[in-house]
């Protein structure tokens, strides 16, 4: 559908808008993030590209002939989408397209997943695989010992973890072996302030199939990776929601997350995985153990919740990556005013740029740390202990400490009832003495 524009023998100037169409389920396309990145690209590009959102109900219920037309195609699935349609669209409509549509599919079967990974030299857990009850397919034998249960001969000891094959269906499982009291953790999509909860059970599930993993032991910390092109990942680390169950929030009810810096073989990392499954703007979940770091579920198109940077710069990335594409096959002129995306993804080579440092060598500038002490002021002088007097309880009560759970004592008065108290007890103890 894309229409006629550049000459073959001579460039010619931008001569229309580039239409993005973002076709997703409401909720998806109109969401805090969607919307603060279309903003920045429009701010940054509006001279080139406009945009405009599929309607929920035409997406679902229209033929694909009855769908807006447009150059560039944002689409995703999630619940309830019909991908399949979507790809139907593509092959009519013909657009540009920022994730592959067919290689979705390979996002939803966690064995697709682990193979991908496998052909690309991607680290991931050791697993094997249990089906049952689907067509055209061998029931697999599965032993279960009280620790360790065999998967067509292969050993994994407790803990391991258990995961439907279905990535869609996150009732994931955790096995704990007997010598530190057995049960199971089982993990779901966050509910309030809880992500999982523990079960006495100790036994597998017998029922559907499933992908066992070796446990990854990772100190209670997933890192969590959204890349945008090979070139561009932001990362954050958040508690493991295997470890307690328990969701930690801001003052803002967000989960609680951490930046990382990625290390120069996990950027590796999410170019492969960008390549090897076709999606430009891609998340997976990376557990770090042992010196090394693994892959243990790719989860495709995805955005950071709360990053203001990472919004401008995946606005940058994906609205150079456009206008470049139409520049190129229209043979347009390329804008020469055309902001330029963040400098790990320049989108003009397989390679990331590098800088020269002061000793001549070249090097890529992953951060700059400054430890900044103030000067005028005399530090602290604190003493840390356990008391067991009354006296100090009535204190923590009398000034609601059980309601706060601590007491903060800045004023001259409270400060001498402490001090008071301080010297009753010495001069009891001398006297006890």
């Amino acid at each position: 559908m894309a229409p006629k524009g550049g000459k073959e023998d001579k460039e010619e100037i931008w001569p229309y808008k580039i239409t993005i169409g973002i076709c997703a389920m409401h909720r998806k396309a109109t969401s805090k993030p969607m919307r603060a990145i279309m903003k920045k690209l429009i701010e940054c590009y509006g001279q080139w590209v406009d945009f405009f959102i599929f309607p929920e109900q035409v997406i679902l219920n229209e033929p694909i002939e009855n769908w807006p037309l447009c150059h560039c195609l944002v689409s995703f699935h999630s619940t309830e989408f019909p991908l399949e349609k979507a790809i139907a669209y593509v092959k009519l409509r013909k657009p540009y397209v920022i994730n592959n549509l067919d290689r979705q599919y390979d996002l939803l079967d966690r064995r697709t997943v682990f193979k991908i990974l496998s052909d690309n030299g991607i680290e991931h857990p050791r697993h094997g695989y249990v089906i049952r009850g689907r067509p055209n397919e061998p029931d697999t034998e599965l032993v279960e010992h009280p620790d360790h249960i065999e998967v067509n001969g292969e050993v994994f000891n407790k803990p391991f973890v258990e995961k439907p094959i279905s990535s869609e269906d996150h009732n994931v499982y955790i096995y704990y072996p007997s010598s530190v009291g057995g049960g199971s953790q089982r993990l779901f999509r966050k509910i309030n302030n809880r992500s999982s909860w523990y079960s006495p059970k100790s036994e597998v599930r017998k029922e559907g199939s499933y992908i066992y993993e070796e446990f990854i032991p990772a100190d209670g910390t997933d890192v969590k990776v959204y890349a945008v092109g090979p070139f561009y990942a932001h990362a954050e680390a958040r508690k493991a929601p295997g470890l307690d169950g328990k969701v930690e929030r801001d003052s803002d009810g967000k989960e609680v997350r951490y930046p990382v810096i990625l290390s120069n073989k996990e950027k590796q990392i999410a170019k492969k995985i960008v390549l090897a499954f076709g999606q430009t703007v891609c998340g997976f979940d990376l557990l770090r153990a042992n010196g090394k770091s693994y892959v243990c579920d790719v989860n495709g198109f995805s955005f950071v919740k709360t990053s203001t940077k990472y919004y401008e710069d995946t606005a940058k990335i994906l609205g150079n990556q456009i206008v470049r594409h139409y520049a190129k096959t229209k043979n347009w002129r390329l804008p020469p005013d055309m902001p330029q995306p963040p400098i790990l993804d320049l989108g003009l080579g397989d390679d990331p740029p590098m800088i020269t440092t002061p000793s001549g060598k070249l090097a890529e500038l992953r951060c700059v740390v400054a430890v900044i002490r103030h000067g005028d002021r005399t530090p602290k002088q604190k003493m840390k202990l356990v008391v067991t007097d009354e006296r100090f309880f009535a204190l923590f009560e009398k000034y609601d400490g059980y309601k706060k759970n601590e007491i903060k004592m800045k004023k001259p008065n409270q400060l001498m009832e402490v001090l008071e108290l301080a010297r009753a007890l010495v001069s009891e103890k001398q006297v006890g003495e």
